[in-house]
């Protein structure tokens, strides 16, 4: 059965949770509910007395009809077995409705705190984990969570039921309802039998539906990749086993559970077979009335079904459970990056200090060893080296994505660990390569930088970065919408909402990672006018692959190995004739405007 599992083992921050564990959790979401659960109980109570009383009318009456049917009015039995029949109808609609509002209302706390902790995860969270499988928790596995919350209801209801049929048998007749009770734990022990192999199954079951919404999200974002390589096929098969895999563990799952009810509907064949054998005995010796027989035989009715709901809940309980614990184990997640303070600065000035920093993303595999570096505030900083080199980890580090191993990194003086991170983020601007845009339109895009600008506030922003002229082209100005990740926006219009974003949030320190890389030439032109404006009397740390955003730094950092090798200004280090120097000649010089007329001179000649 090992290859129906393959690729299901459990994330890394997955936990083991006692039922016991579980089940405390699950009340505590429900103690806001208590008026609402005070009113189903008593739904519960009076739906169970409606029910009880129901087999226990007609027993009387049957006996009443054969000793004395003069005295017996059917069309009185006909009326007060349609009131009890609407009784219990009125109770159980009223306990449905409760039901439905309170599972609702802790389905909704749940899934607003699983989202709380999906939105406050570390950054290094996501670069680990699939972010489909982290949406499965949020929408699925809430969802059948509330699920295990209706099981939970009707056993109350259930096990109301027997306890007062099983009080009433007792007193009609002890030594059938013993007999009764005897044949119960056989029941009940199969049931729990199925606890151990329903929790994996399940639990299996929640984490492949996870791996396939990762494998759609995943297709559906890359879509447009695959069609230009013509993988539509590659990515349908890809699918196809993925699917495949779906099938044999959720089959595996319906197999488990549905195997369970036939095993107890046996054993409780058994035991009707026995009490109809043992009460027609007595039924025949007198001791038992017609009406009393009568009353045994449809009591097994009533209390078999729940006494079979009761046993098998366990197993259908893990449904939940399983559910629940992968819900709280996103919930509980350790937090990599940890504060010990919440320092609040009021207006950053921009000083960065590393002081023998040591990190890295994995164990054994360090990326910054010993590190130290101090930028000045205001001063503008090019972090250049080859790939691997610690560029974009320097970035990180500052934004506190990513928790560092050692050392300190100072901010203004202040220890970042100790900073208020929500304060310190509203004063820290990043541009990335690939810029993020919501779907909307390209104001409210800017507008996410500081969501109390007026439209005119983000109309001059606009206007500021390229100088304005990018806007013109849009077929709507800025009303004009970007579509899903900003689809319909071309990569350096994307780039320039982004630089206008940053500019209208006004931070103290901004962070440019390669935000050039991907851009045509013309396009570099109009954000590197942008970008001058962007990071004028900021602190700016530029992670560049183009010349245009490097030669123009205050200071240049030429990293190998997440160690600073070089540093000095553009004109310094290629005087020197060192890494820089070959740097430039193999990824920078042929952007420089005397290599671009140099080129088209000889090719004019």
């Amino acid at each position: 059965m090992g290859f129906i599992m393959d690729g299901l083992d459990a994330e890394a921050y997955d936990r083991q949770y006692t039922d016991a564990t579980l089940v405390k959790r699950i009340i505590g979401y429900f103690r806001p509910q208590a008026k609402r659960m005070v009113a189903i109980s008593a739904a519960i109570f009076l739906t169970s007395i409606v029910n009880t009383a129901l087999p226990i009318y007609i027993s009387s009456s049957l006996d009443e009809l054969q000793t004395n049917p003069a005295a017996v009015s059917l069309a009185t039995i006909t009326v007060i077995l349609v009131l009890l029949g609407v009784l219990g109808w009125v109770f159980n609609a009223v306990r449905q409705w409760l039901s439905a509002e309170a599972i609702g209302n802790v389905t909704l706390q749940l899934r607003e705190d699983a989202f709380d902790a999906v939105v406050k995860r570390d950054l290094s969270f996501y670069d680990t984990y699939s972010s489909g499988k982290i949406v499965s928790r949020v929408t699925s596995d809430t969802q059948a969570f509330s699920q295990v919350v209706a099981l939970a209801t009707d056993l109350m209801s259930q096990i109301l039921l027997v306890v007062l049929l099983i009080g009433y048998l007792f007193l009609v007749n002890v030594q059938l309802t013993l007999i009764t009770l005897t044949l119960s734990p056989f029941i009940i022990i199969t049931a729990l039998a199925f606890r151990k192999i329903a929790r994996e199954t399940v639990t299996r079951s929640r984490r492949v539906n996870a791996v396939v919404s990762s494998h759609i999200q995943e297709t559906v974002s890359g879509i447009g990749i695959a069609k230009s390589f013509r993988q539509e096929q590659a990515i349908y098969n890809e699918f196809l086993d993925v699917n495949a895999q779906s099938y044999r563990v959720n089959l595996r799952t319906g197999y488990t559970f549905s195997s369970i009810f036939p095993i107890l509907n046996l054993l409780a064949g058994f035991g009707t077979a026995a009490l109809v054998y043992f009460g027609g005995i007595r039924s025949q010796a007198g001791e038992l009335t017609p009406g009393e027989w009568y009353l045994f035989i449809q009591g097994l009715a009533l209390f078999w079904f729940p006494l079979t709901s009761i046993a098998s809940f366990w197993s259908q309980f893990q449904l939940g459970l399983a559910a629940g614990e992968r819900v709280f184990a996103l919930i509980d997640a350790d937090a990599k990056v940890v504060q010990n303070d919440s320092v609040k600065l009021p207006h950053i000035k921009g000083e960065i200090r590393f002081e023998r920093v040591n990190f890295s993303y994995n164990e054994n595999e360090p990326v910054l060893t010993d590190f130290s570096l101090t930028i000045a505030a205001g001063e503008t900083l090019a972090l250049v080296g080859h790939t691997g080199s610690g560029k974009s980890s320097i970035g990180k580090l500052i934004s506190r994505f990513y928790e560092f191993q050692s050392g300190r990194i100072l901010i203004d003086g202040y220890d970042i660990r100790t900073l208020d991170l929500s304060a310190y983020h509203r004063q820290l601007g990043v541009v990335t390569q690939t810029p993020f845009l919501f779907d909307g339109t390209i104001m409210e895009n800017i507008r996410y930088g500081n969501t109390s600008a007026t439209d005119e506030e983000v109309r001059r922003v606009a206007e500021t970065v390229g100088q304005g002229d990018w806007i013109s082209t849009l077929p709507n100005g800025l009303e004009t919408q970007v579509g899903e990740r900003g689809s319909s926006l071309s990569m350096g219009q994307r780039q320039l909402v982004s630089l206008a974003r940053v500019l209208l949030q006004n931070p103290s320190i901004i962070i440019l990672d390669e935000a050039t890389a991907s851009i045509d030439p013309l396009t570099e032109t109009l954000i590197q006018e942008g970008l001058d404006v962007v990071l004028a009397n900021r602190t700016s740390i530029v992670i560049a692959h183009r010349l245009s955003t490097v030669k123009n730094a205050d200071r240049i950092i030429v990293l190998r190995e997440g160690e600073i090798i070089e540093q000095g200004t553009h004109d310094k280090l290629l005087t020197q004739g060192g890494h820089y120097a070959e740097l430039y000649n193999t990824y920078f010089r042929h952007q420089s405007l005397e290599y671009i007329e140099s080129a088209g001179h000889t090719l004019t000649a």
